[in-house]
């Protein structure tokens, strides 16, 4: 595992603040919000990420059935806060096999989501069709909120997006026929305002989806 922060567009290396920029930098992209090594599941770990972010920290709440808490991260540092967060979930897929959800909450231009959705980033904008009827609905804290299929994805995962508190969500499925599960109407939970439920929340096996996107 990764143990250095890295560019959350490209996953590529960052430098720190210095003499010449008060923000992180990467070659390609220049001034970015850093993303920070992942963090295996555990309720002490995500924790660490919801007290930190700026940005909601998603959560299906209550998980479907027999589906795990399976890592995060977020991408931001200790001046900025979380300005990106991302959390991942595994459980059984609506067709059979395990199927993997990774919930992308974010600001504009961070390019996060378009990382994990495997498309040009920053933002799903030019990738949706939000002239057509949404194709999936969530509850995000306690809201509808309508999202769109996000075009040009490759073809082993289902992505969509949309807004959410003023900000970018995603909602990234493997397999493609996961994608089912989104039209569930999920109940997103933004656990910054959890309470002590979190303490029970169950946790898996790192996932592999949020370490490589």
């Amino acid at each position: 595992m990764r143990g250095e922060p890295s560019c959350p567009k490209c996953g590529g290396r960052v430098r720190a603040p210095g003499l010449f920029s008060d923000s992180w930098q990467c070659d390609v992209h220049g001034a970015v919000y850093p993303l920070q090594p992942v963090i295996p599941p555990s309720v002490e770990a995500l924790s660490v990420v919801v007290h930190r972010a700026h940005v909601p920290v998603w959560m299906p709440w209550p998980l479907p059935v027999g589906w795990l808490f399976t890592g995060a991260s977020f991408a931001g540092d200790d001046r900025s806060g979380g300005r990106a967060t991302a959390v991942a979930c595994s459980g059984p897929g609506p067709l059979g096999g395990v199927g993997e959800l990774l919930l992308i909450a974010e600001e504009l231009g961070v390019g996060l989501g378009a990382r994990y959705a495997g498309i040009d980033g920053p933002d799903p904008g030019p990738y949706m069709s939000v002239e057509k009827p949404a194709q999936a609905k969530v509850l995000a804290a306690g809201r509808p909120t309508p999202l769109w299929h996000v075009s040009g994805t490759p073809d082993d995962r289902a992505v969509f997006a949309g807004e959410a508190r003023g900000l970018w969500l995603w909602a990234v499925v493997w397999p493609e026929q996961s994608g089912l599960l989104m039209y569930d109407e999920l109940v997103l939970t933004d656990l910054r305002d959890a309470g002590a439920e979190v303490d029970l929340l169950p946790c898996g096996a790192l996932s592999p989806r949020i370490l490589e996107p």
